[in-house]
């Protein structure tokens, strides 16, 4: 049962939320930028552990368990820095439904439970990545900028997510991103755990979503923070702006282009 509410405890509500929001991506991206500042101005080549801004520089030599470690750690905060800003609207609206259903009880608690769980998926998501990213690595398909060293990897890269953009399952994952009322009315749950697990599924749809676009970054730079924001800003704008859907399918037929001239170079060359 909803309770009528103060407008002005509901902006208070939001204000708060949205602050807490923006200051979990500020933070992260903060550490990307210290991150790519650091990679950047460090000696290249050289992952020693003795090192101090050299350890997060990947080399073609084979990874130790701190290489390891410290890639999942920069996927992670990368996932944090990309998909906060998406999870925006629905934490929004969770916040309101929260403080209509009981009056007295601030949400803060129930949205940060649900953040929570939404970024568990994609730091589940990061251990994956980095997998893949050793995979690549010891294959000797990842350049020491961490970009495909190949045009038949980048452009398979790219023709996979732009198919993906018109999948069936792509439509679905995208359609409960974009309606944030209607997911939480057909997935609430209360409680603590509630909120977590609310939070975990929404992650999972997110996922569903976005998994082959963040692959995407092997192609231009794990680390480039030009193709990472551009990224980040499209995933954003499919689940909120009016026409996302257009837009979604519009960014496939790029990747696929894109990497049909990758193939085309290839062949040529």
């Amino acid at each position: 049962m909803l309770a009528p509410i103060a407008a002005s405890t509901l902006k208070r509500d939001r204000v708060i939320v949205a602050a807490g929001l923006v200051a979990t991506g500020a933070i992260a991206w903060a550490y990307m930028i210290h991150l790519a500042s650091t990679m950047l101005s460090g000696p290249q080549m050289s992952m020693g552990m003795s090192g101090d801004m050299d350890m997060y520089m990947p080399t073609l030599q084979p990874w130790q368990f701190g290489d390891i470690l410290l890639t999942f750690i920069m996927w992670a905060v990368m996932m944090i820095a990309m998909m906060t800003p998406s999870a925006t609207p629905v934490t929004l609206m969770l916040a309101r439904v929260d403080r209509q259903r009981h009056a007295g009880r601030s949400p803060l608690s129930t949205t940060s439970l649900f953040l929570s769980g939404y970024l568990s998926v994609w730091i589940a998501f990061s251990a994956v990545a980095t997998v893949v990213q050793l995979g690549l690595h010891s294959a000797a398909l990842l350049s020491s900028e961490m970009t495909t060293a190949t045009p038949l990897v980048g452009g398979t890269l790219l023709v996979l997510a732009g198919a993906y953009q018109f999948t069936p399952l792509k439509r679905s994952c995208l359609s409960h991103c974009r309606t944030p009322l209607g997911f939480l009315m057909t997935e609430w749950r209360d409680g603590a755990g509630g909120a977590f697990i609310m939070g975990t599924r929404h992650g999972i749809y997110c996922v569903g979503c976005c998994w082959l676009l963040m692959a995407l970054l092997f192609v231009a730079g794990v680390m480039n923070l030009l193709w990472v924001a551009v990224i980040a800003a499209f995933v954003l704008a499919e689940k909120v702006v009016p026409a996302g859907e257009w837009a979604s399918r519009a960014i496939g037929l790029v990747a696929i282009g894109w990497g049909g001239w990758m193939f085309a170079r290839l062949a040529g060359s």
